[in-house]
């Protein structure tokens, strides 16, 4: 019995740091500040590492989001004496497969941080050179993120052949084609660390970094973020600018800079003929993204652009769905939109957004004409939501059990104060006397990292609780919050995670349910420049294999 007591306790733990790994971001949430945040997760980052190791480093194959899964990294190769080679290996899968789904400036301040922390083993090492490997084009990456490239190469000591690029064109004679490659070969390196080497460099991109500060055609052949500093070094007019560089634009820096575009080109500043933007397509972006950004317009706006708002918003949940679109029966949802979902400065109306895109997914979800959706507002246009007023749980959740769904979802921070515990108070009676049976599955699905209780805020506890970054993970999060009830074991949630690190690892596409958008809303395999990256996982010979000599 002792065993087994012992067995939920540890569940339980580990449960809890995944919530945590899902919602926090170490950012200032609306009830507590970034400083507790980053406190309470790197408390709970050290007690997992230190005591569940196998299962801290098999978190990184779960829905966490980036800033946790950067932490656990970061972590996992700070303390590689503390594991065995077998660990090692495994441990080094992951990270592989993890650093490849990563933004690259996520990826390039990772090893500005171990850099601080004086971290250059051989493992690490051979998994920085690994993942350059996989870039589609360091000379992109040498433009736009020149310091952390840079900063890596110098600190890892990365060889010559690691920032190779590609062979010139050949030429016709093998002499001129020879001299080609050997010139070609080592330019990135003078690029990085000496300059003012070259008069000009054979990579366009390279050559047009170079050109872009004495001549201003050039910078309109470099990223977006980078021509802009170029463009306000020479004072370029922000219309003019804009139009010229719009084709080079990926579909978030279109969608950025649209209002101000069109701003712009009603204003008439860019002259007197000048072009509007093309309108960003929306259908392709990802749901929570597309969620976020609807809120962001005005009320009027949303109303002048209901059409293309909603077709966006359900084609982007049909996406997420998948195969399962109709196969969850009749489902309700209480969804929070009281005045705490407007989150903070940092994460402005987050909460309220991961709602949003969460009404529209499980509206796709359920059969149809089976989906009852209930604001705590008592808004009936989820087009025109806004953060306003308290939180009655308690009261929507009586409504949504009047129509006796099959699924009851709630998306919630878990503040009921309208009146206050109401809602955990329901739960209970209707759980323990109204549906002993189980015929309707609930399920409390909450946005916001509680920093004073280590974990997400709680409705009751015979109602389990996941914590959710982004809706398109909502079915899977669903699934995991079964082990959340208590009455699962530890061997019971270790063998799911085997199982979610084996599709992880093998790239296999069950272990995402279907979706195509990413943690922070980036598309699987895309760079948020708009390169693609490449979703083979890494080679083992050089990463699994490297367990040896792992002096810091």
């Amino acid at each position: 019995m002792a065993e087994t007591f012992s067995d939920l306790i540890a569940a339980e733990d580990v449960l809890l740091f995944v919530n945590a790994a899902v919602t926090a971001t170490g950012q200032r949430e609306f009830r507590s500040g970034a400083h507790a945040q980053r406190l309470s997760l790197g408390f709970l980052h050290e007690y997992v590492r230190v005591n569940y190791r196998p299962v801290y480093a098999a978190s990184l194959a779960l829905d966490i989001n980036d800033h946790n899964a950067v932490l656990i990294i970061e972590a996992l190769l700070r303390t590689a004496h503390e594991a065995g080679p077998e660990e090692k290996r495994a441990e080094g899968r992951l990270i592989a497969r993890r650093l490849a789904m990563l933004p690259p400036q996520r990826v390039y301040r990772l090893f500005r941080e171990l850099r601080a922390a004086g971290v250059g083993n051989r493992r690490t090492r051979a998994i920085l050179r690994e993942w350059l490997a996989t870039r589609p084009d360091l000379a992109h990456d040498a433009v736009k993120y020149r310091t952390g490239l840079k900063s890596a190469a110098r600190h890892f000591h990365l060889p010559p052949a690691a920032l190779r690029l590609p062979p010139a064109a050949p030429r016709l004679t093998p002499e001129g084609t020879r001299q080609a490659a050997e010139a070609r070969s080592d330019e990135l390196g003078d690029f990085l660390f000496k300059p003012g080497r070259r008069k000009r460099y054979g990579h366009a991109l390279l050559d047009a970094y170079r050109r872009a500060h004495f001549e201003q055609g050039a910078l309109y052949e470099l990223p977006f973020t980078v021509a802009e500093g170029f463009a306000a070094r020479h004072g370029i007019p922000r219309g003019a600018f804009l139009e010229r560089m719009e084709p080079r634009m990926t579909r978030l820096e279109r969608l950025r800079t649209q209002r101000s575009a069109l701003a712009l080109a009603d204003a008439d500043t860019a002259g007197p003929r000048a072009a509007r933007p093309r309108p960003a397509d929306l259908t392709v972006m990802p749901l929570t993204r597309l969620a976020l950004y609807v809120l962001s317009l005005p009320l009027d706006e949303r109303m002048r652009r209901r059409g293309e708002l909603s077709h966006a918003l359900r084609t982007a949940a049909r996406r997420v769905a998948g195969p399962y679109a109709g196969t969850w029966g009749r489902v309700a949802a209480v969804l929070d939109d009281s005045y705490s979902s407007s989150g903070s400065g940092e994460k402005r109306r987050r909460p309220l957004g991961t709602a949003l895109a969460c009404h529209y997914l499980l509206k796709a979800l359920a059969a149809p004409g089976s989906y009852t959706p209930l604001w705590t507002s008592g808004s009936t246009d989820p087009l025109l939501v806004r953060p306003y007023g308290p939180t009655p749980l308690g009261t929507r959740i009586i409504d949504a059990l009047d129509h006796t769904p099959d699924r009851l979802v709630i998306v919630s921070d878990g503040w009921d104060n309208a009146p206050p515990g109401l809602a955990g108070e329901v739960l209970r009676v209707w759980r323990t006397r109204l549906d002993r049976e189980g015929r309707t599955s609930a399920v409390h699905l909450n946005p916001v990292y509680d920093a004073d209780g280590f974990d997400v805020r709680r409705l009751a506890p015979s109602v389990p609780t996941a914590g959710i970054r982004d809706a398109e993970d909502l079915p899977a999060l669903v699934e995991i919050a079964q082990f959340a009830e208590g009455r699962t074991g530890l061997a019971e949630l270790r063998a799911y995670l085997d199982r979610r690190v084996e599709r992880f690892v093998n790239d296999d596409p069950p272990c995402r349910l279907p979706e195509e958008g990413r943690r922070g809303g980036r598309p699987r395999g895309e760079d948020p420049s708009g390169s693609t990256v490449p979703d083979s996982t890494f080679s083992d010979s050089t990463v699994l294999d490297s367990t040896a000599s792992e002096e810091r």
